[in-house]
């Protein structure tokens, strides 16, 4: 019972620090600032939802889907940092909070943004694919398996909840307040595409000169 407990606060304290969904709730709030509560409300509904099926996905077949495509962790941040690159691009230009949805749009500009970037790389990002099917390694029981599934919930649910309270920030901000929080996010989530990106680049380089 003891090893299940431990088990269960070392999934909860990793997962909740690779996912970082405080360090998500900038881009939501800038990415959402022109849509109403219910649009909002539903955006960090799905993104929860497509996050948590995601890594419970390559939490079971995760070594043997990267194994069939010949993918490896490190590709996957290369690949993150780009996207988080280009995103910080337009967030310091404050591009994100300008545009204005059409009426006719908003439906698919929800369900875009909520699977990309918000729920893949934002929220399911490489390190917590990669933490997710490390764990499911050593889950040696069927009880620390369900304990991780149970810990990865209790996850998405304070993800949830954090990107909910958002729209409150965004009221007390403003227009103007919203943008120069963009501006300095947007220099934040390029440094961390820059360190995703020499992160995965490095082994590469590595195995390329051995």
């Amino acid at each position: 019972m003891t090893d299940i407990v431990t088990f269960g606060l070392l999934s909860f304290t990793s997962f909740f620090t690779l996912i970082n969904p405080l360090g998500a709730m900038p881009i939501f709030m800038t990415m959402t600032a022109d849509l109403d509560q219910q649009h909002r409300t539903k955006i960090a509904k799905k993104a929860s939802i497509v996050s948590f099926v995601t890594i419970v996905i390559f939490a079971f077949s995760g070594q043997l889907l990267f194994n069939f495509f010949g993918i490896s962790v490190n590709s996957f941040r290369i690949v993150g940092g780009v996207i988080f690159f280009l995103m910080g691009m337009d967030m310091l230009q404050a591009r994100l909070g300008k545009v204005k949805i059409k009426e006719s749009e908003i439906k698919a500009y929800v369900n875009d943004i909520s699977i990309t970037p918000l729920a893949i790389p934002m929220i399911c990002g490489p390190g917590a694919i990669t933490n997710a099917i490390v764990m499911m390694e050593d889950a040696n029981s069927i009880e620390k398996k369900v304990a991780l599934i149970v810990t990865v919930i209790l996850v998405m649910l304070l993800t949830y909840l954090i990107l909910y309270s958002s729209s409150r920030i965004i009221k007390i901000l403003g227009e103007t307040g919203n943008n120069v929080m963009m501006r300095l996010m947007g220099l934040i989530v390029m440094v961390i595409a820059v360190e995703f990106f020499f992160a995965g680049l490095k082994p590469i380089i590595a195995d390329m000169i051995k």
